[in-house]
């Protein structure tokens, strides 16, 4: 079995209760265990600002797929929540976003995928709920404690727990 990190995110409609039905839906169709849930985060929108705040959260699972495979897994969960890739714009608005952000310890470049994700590094978004589930895992060499520490968290808030 592997260890993959993924991000989740999304800023339409109710983004947690997203969160809780598409997490057992990520480890049913993944043949995955989850293994550690961060807690929810409000985040400012990154790239596109002139939309609504995001929430954000990231998930350790482990799973028997292939990174493509899972790759696969996770777009087909993100349109059975609406989201549309071909009709959306860039850094837009989504109901769920899913990001493959780290598979064991591989290095992958390809056309589909790149492992760690390229942009996880920069991103306090990714970093901040990140730290809290794989602080020792590393990213480009670093831990992600270490990168976590020195990002700029303006604007990001842990959310309390759900009733």
């Amino acid at each position: 079995m592997a260890s993959a990190l993924i991000g989740l995110g999304g800023n339409l409609g109710d983004v947690r209760a997203t969160f809780d039905r598409a997490i057992p839906m990520i480890c049913e169709r993944a043949r995955s265990r989850l293994i550690a849930r961060s807690s929810d985060y409000g985040t400012p929108p990154w790239g596109d600002e002139a939309q609504p705040d995001f929430i954000n959260a990231c998930i350790a699972i482990e799973t028997a797929l292939a990174p493509h495979a899972l790759l696969d897994v996770l777009h087909a969960v993100e349109t059975a929540f609406g989201r549309d890739r071909a009709k959306e714009r860039r850094w837009g608005p989504r109901p769920l976003d899913l990001d493959l952000l780290g598979y064991d310890d591989v290095t992958l470049k390809t056309e589909r995928l790149t492992l760690p994700h390229p942009r996880a590094h920069e991103r306090a978004f990714v970093l901040v709920p990140l730290a809290e589930i794989a602080p020792e895992r590393r990213i480009g060499g670093e831990t992600i404690a270490n990168l976590s520490r020195t990002m700029d968290r303006s604007g990001i808030h842990k959310l309390p727990p759900r009733a």
